[in-house]
């Protein structure tokens, strides 16, 4: 089954300033500026990371005056997590049979 959203997460997770930023907003809210501090980067290319973030469901924005203020949308992430949850449990359960099938032989 494809799952476009679930797709658009890793790809948004896969860059490291984005996981970045991911990681700093899971602690609060944080303006675009704030997100900026830390990286070495011009404020179209934080905004541009952001876009990414927010089309794959892990971020939401909203300005009030001229402060655009970011904050992490947790269910995103929840579906990152039960997704790598069940490849788990699948990976489990077939070393689980390779280990009775190795015991028996």
């Amino acid at each position: 089954m494809v799952n476009h959203r679930l797709d658009r997460l890793f790809h948004a997770l896969a860059d490291p300033t984005r996981r970045a930023m991911v990681e700093r907003l899971c602690r609060g809210p944080a303006s675009v500026s704030e997100l900026k501090e830390p990286f070495a980067m011009s404020l179209p290319a934080v905004v541009g990371h952001l876009k990414v973030l927010e089309e794959a469901g892990l971020v939401t924005t909203s300005k009030q005056g001229r402060t655009r203020t970011c904050q992490i949308e947790p269910n995103a992430l929840r579906q990152a997590e039960q997704w790598l949850a069940g490849q788990r449990t699948e990976w489990e359960r077939k070393l689980d049979r390779l280990g009775t099938l190795l015991e028996e032989t």
